[in-house]
């Protein structure tokens, strides 16, 4: 019996370490919820840039897709410096401000640019 206690034990352990490397603490904010990727459209703000996501939602009414978009304003540390055009992913993590909720967590790649 205590066996088996012990190894139901690690085995919680393994599952909240693997949830805890999904989160990143950067610039002293942690991250929590959910992780999206966008391309960034602007970054005139100081420390903060504006992330678009395209989105296909299904219709039921009409039986149809249709195509919208969404413009996230995120949180740009100076250790990742995203510019125009990157594809990032962002963090949902505490408010930072009125309008930011989110932070950029990393680059992934440019846009247009094939890998």
């Amino acid at each position: 019996m205590v066996i088996l206690m012990a190894k139901k034990e690690t085995e919680s352990h393994e599952q909240k370490g693997s949830a805890e490397s999904m989160y990143k603490k950067i610039d002293g904010i942690s991250s929590r919820g959910e992780i999206l990727t966008g391309t960034v459209v602007s970054d005139k703000m100081k420390h903060t840039v504006i992330v678009a996501r395209d989105v296909i939602k299904y219709i039921p009414k009409y039986k149809k897709y249709a195509r919208a978009h969404s413009r996230i304003v995120a949180h740009n540390p100076p250790s990742i410096n995203a510019k125009v055009g990157d594809i990032v992913t962002i963090a949902e993590t505490r408010k930072l401000s009125k309008t930011k909720a989110w932070m950029v967590v990393e680059v992934t790649g440019k846009e247009g640019v094939s890998a």
